[in-house]
């Protein structure tokens, strides 16, 4: 699958700015909260049509760790944590905001072949972990997450749904009924 132009663009300004940075994971992540936080700036009411440039973000930033050498995982929950708090910290809702921005974590490593299912857990921690912090309910927040992060690895593939689905029921750091609730729908 080739980047869509705006997720391409994204890229390249956030690969233009971690490039040689002495902490790249600290890079994207605050290059990520910056991205987002400017496309939310003229909006009047940030709802779910206005988060959908989330996902191109996180997408984008996945992609750029990947061009620049850091791991898509560990990339991967601090981007979406990145994200998540930026929306809510502009009123935004938690739960769009963690399932828009673990779907494009999730596109993110179908562009670039990372493993879907390792860098869906690592973005649903990361949206777990920013909601917590944020003060939001965690559990509704894992479960969405779930659903997002499915819903986008199916959208890549049939071997991206499976990796993701068995990924995501044996981590020990998802409570195992919130993800065979999400998994069943």
């Amino acid at each position: 699958m080739a980047l869509s132009s705006v997720v391409d663009g994204i890229k390249s300004n956030l690969v233009s700015t971690v490039k040689g940075a002495s902490d790249v994971i600290t890079a994207l992540r605050e290059a990520v909260k910056t991205q987002v936080v400017g496309s939310l700036q003229n909006v009047s009411e940030v709802g779910t049509s206005t988060l959908d440039g989330v996902s191109d973000v996180v997408e984008a930033a996945v992609v750029s760790a990947k061009e620049v050498g850091t791991s898509v995982v560990e990339a991967s929950k601090d981007v979406v944590s990145a994200a998540v708090t930026a929306v809510v910290d502009a009123g935004g809702d938690v739960i769009v905001a963690s399932t828009k921005a673990v779907s494009g974590a999730v596109k993110g490593a179908g562009e670039v072949g990372g493993d879907a299912g390792e860098v869906a857990l690592s973005a649903i921690l990361g949206a777990v972990d920013a909601a917590g912090k944020l003060g939001k309910n965690t559990e509704t927040v894992t479960k969405e997450a779930v659903v997002g992060a499915i819903k986008a690895a199916d959208a890549i593939g049939s071997e991206a749904g499976k990796s993701v689905r068995k990924t995501l029921l044996a981590a020990a750091s998802l409570p195992k009924e919130l993800v065979e609730s999400a998994i069943k729908g």
